[in-house]
């Protein structure tokens, strides 16, 4: 698979761009709405860096392997605060209902 990658470079550098972009949201991403020129700025670092990742990805460092595990691990936590979420709303709802009663 590492060779695949490093043959195919345009592959390489959308993966990393898609994964950076989507690790940016994610995580490092302000609450407020940054202006237009800024949110472009933040864009073009983020593609000038993936650039970056994707020469050390040619030299055959697993840039785009490490970055996979990443997302998977950020998204287990998403689906672990989804479903803790609708457990509580689950439950939430029968024990006040039970202090209703019982009062």
């Amino acid at each position: 698979m590492q060779e695949w990658l490093s043959e195919h470079k345009l592959v390489s550098y959308l993966l990393i761009l898609g994964f950076t972009i989507y690790i940016f949201n994610s995580v490092f991403r302000p609450q407020a709405k940054l202006p237009i020129l800024k949110e472009i700025m933040v864009y073009l670092v983020m593609a000038i860096g993936s650039f970056v990742l994707m020469i050390m990805q040619v030299d055959k460092l697993p840039i785009i392997q490490c970055m996979a595990i990443a997302v998977i691990m950020m998204l287990m936590l998403r689906g672990r605060q989804m479903y803790d979420k609708w457990k509580k709303g689950k439950t939430g709802g029968t024990e006040s209902r039970e202090a209703e009663q019982g009062q």
